[in-house]
């Protein structure tokens, strides 16, 4: 017998949903197909997407902590009327990022919580600063710490590494990629936009990448570039179109197919063409060739060996952009704590060299 799955079994109101607000909240995004007004006062605006549904992923991630009882340990140990405040606290330096976010969830999970800021996303922060503070039902604001600093100390490590990358990498733009953890791509594209980079394309919909395999099916990078042509005129559609180039010979016949043809190509992407050396140095000539060769006919993108070590070398050839999985598939969370006692744990984490 089929059940349907409540995804509200977390939420708590003791108060009336119109007491009075002390604090002043940020405008909270509900969904992305339909953001409208919301994003105006948000630091950085989450990138858009015709289909993601950010309160549908709050609910999954509420909903997953609270199963069908919700939390037992606050109903045991916790009466249901107590009122606190607990403080945020950064025990590492990095980009606070998710902020925007976290306000969403304490909106969802008790309307009644006041939230307040001394950093917005994309802010510097240090090792024992208090940025954020939340006061409301106790049993509220603990449902909802684990979900919030979830995604916070998520997105602010994708930020704090971003801004590293993109920093080094300058004059190039960092990209992420595709390489999301799966139902947070957005999450963890928004957290790259407050970070500094620039997102690449969002999924399969939203641009045309005509990557190796693809040119292999097809019968070669000419055989791709024009059916990928004729596609786009059939269906009139207007995208990005770019194609994944692995030597110098393929770059050239790009760049002969389209000097013969008018085409919709827009970017070349110029994979693994930086070659690691034994000193762990990297040889960036063949990739510095591909760039003259193309002459700013088409944007250009450097993928491949790209780590904060050898991003600033890469960024001096001319690159367009350079993406980089690592921002997303193998992100360090910043550690952050949301604690009601903050001065003990200021003192627990003095002895721990976390604060």
């Amino acid at each position: 017998m089929s059940r349907a799955i409540s995804f509200r079994p977390f939420l708590h109101h003791p108060h009336p949903i119109n007491a009075p607000r002390l604090l002043v909240k940020m405008s909270a995004v509900s969904t992305i197909s339909n953001l409208g007004k919301a994003v105006e006062s948000l630091a950085v605006k989450p990138p858009a997407h015709p289909t993601y549904d950010l309160k549908g992923v709050i609910h999954l991630a509420l909903s997953e902590d609270a199963g069908d009882r919700g939390d037992v340990t606050c109903k045991a140990t916790i009466p249901v009327d107590m009122e606190v405040e607990a403080h945020f606290l950064a025990k590492e330096d990095g980009i606070i990022a998710g902020i925007a976010l976290a306000e969403m969830i304490f909106d969802e999970v008790d309307p009644t919580l006041e939230v307040e800021w001394s950093r917005k996303d994309g802010d510097k922060v240090h090792k024992g600063l208090q940025f954020g503070k939340v006061h409301g039902n106790a049993h509220s604001i603990i449902v909802a710490e684990r979900v919030v600093l979830n995604f916070m100390q998520r997105m602010s490590g994708i930020a704090t590494l971003t801004k590293a990358m993109a920093d080094a990498a300058n004059p190039a733009y960092i990209l992420e990629t595709r390489k999301t953890a799966p139902g947070l791509r957005l999450v963890d594209k928004w957290a790259v936009l407050i970070g500094g980079g620039r997102n690449h394309r969002m999924g399969l919909f939203d641009m045309v990448m005509i990557k190796d395999n693809h040119i292999s099916t097809a019968g070669g990078v000419s055989e791709a570039l024009k059916s990928v042509d004729q596609y786009l005129e059939q269906n009139s559609l207007q995208m990005g179109v770019e194609i994944e180039t692995r030597t110098l010979e393929e770059v050239h016949e790009v760049l002969q197919f389209a000097s013969k043809t008018k085409t919709s190509l827009t970017r070349i992407m110029l994979d693994n063409m930086i070659v690691p050396l034994p000193n762990g140095d990297i040889d960036v000539s063949m990739l510095k060739e591909a760039v003259d060769l193309i002459g700013g006919r088409f944007e250009t993108e450097a993928s491949g060996n790209v780590t904060l070590e050898t991003v600033h070398k890469i960024g001096q050839t001319g690159v367009t952009y350079i993406s980089s999985g690592a921002l997303t598939h193998s992100v360090k969370a910043l550690d952050i704590s949301l604690k009601i006692d903050t001065e003990l744990a200021l003192e627990v984490g003095r002895r721990t060299k976390r604060a």
